[in-house]
């Protein structure tokens, strides 16, 4: 099992004054991946996941997908990412939450400062919530933040979610809805600048709206990215991004 570093859009981070108390000493900032799809009990508008098909990975997309998820199209791309997701994935099904607890602290880099948990996957069980959150109180010098469309876990545990864990709703769930009714801070993925001007929210680039613990409950919204299905809205809006060199690329992602 392993964490990863920092890819391109995460390293953009490291400057922002809010967070460096997080990142003294040279520590530094990491994610922890699992598979994407099969670790994503509530998605649907992005739902995709890879599947071996006649001995090669193949995106597999959802029956509701309008988007996909630029994470599953990394694993079908780069064999050591989706190995790498994979055996996370694998090292945690079935686990109790303290035994996950222990794994994910064995496995953590002494040099973290900040994670995200999940550039790819979601809380796929309530016990893996629940040891998230047990990493988060052990480790209090430590900042944690994660995008979820597993609300009912987070609400279940709305109460005692250590503060130094971020939590942010991802429009494009099957319980939206949770949303509006428990005022969670959310970030919608939008196909244009001009979707976000009209929805009035702020375009996060670099995951200092996501990640950063002053920044309070307001939602915020994502450029579309990653590689989508040929012909699909998704595409072209893309498409229309990249013919206006307007930004919404990352770069690859960099495993460890």
């Amino acid at each position: 099992m392993s964490f990863s570093k920092a890819n391109n859009k995460l390293q953009a981070m490291v400057d922002h004054p809010d967070l460096q108390p997080y990142l003294k000493n040279k520590r530094k900032v990491y994610s922890f991946d699992l598979l994407s799809g099969h670790s994503c009990p509530q998605a649907s508008d992005c739902l995709a996941k890879v599947k071996i098909v006649d001995g090669k990975r193949k995106v597999i997309d959802g029956p509701d997908m309008l988007y996909r998820c630029f994470s599953a199209s990394q694993e079908a791309t780069y064999t050591n990412t989706y190995n790498s997701r994979k055996r996370n994935f694998d090292s945690l099904r079935g686990k109790s939450a303290g035994e996950m607890v222990s794994i994910i602290c064995d496995q953590m880099p002494k040099n973290l400062g900040i994670c995200r948990i999940h550039v790819a996957g979601d809380f796929f069980n309530p016990a893996y919530f629940e040891a998230w959150m047990e990493v988060a109180r052990l480790n209090p010098d430590q900042l944690f933040y994660a995008y979820t469309k597993s609300l009912p876990y987070w609400v279940n545990n709305l109460e005692i979610i250590p503060d130094n864990l971020i939590l942010t709703a991802s429009y494009g769930g099957r319980r939206d809805d949770m949303i509006a009714e428990y005022n969670l801070r959310s970030a919608k993925v939008v196909f244009s600048y001009e979707e976000a001007d009209m929805l009035g929210l702020e375009v996060d680039h670099d995951d200092t709206h996501a990640v950063n613990p002053f920044w309070g409950n307001d939602d915020f919204a994502l450029i579309i990215h990653g590689i989508q299905q040929k012909g699909s809205e998704a595409s072209e809006a893309v498409k229309e991004l990249r013919r206006k060199k307007q930004k919404h690329s990352y770069g690859k992602a960099q495993t460890a």
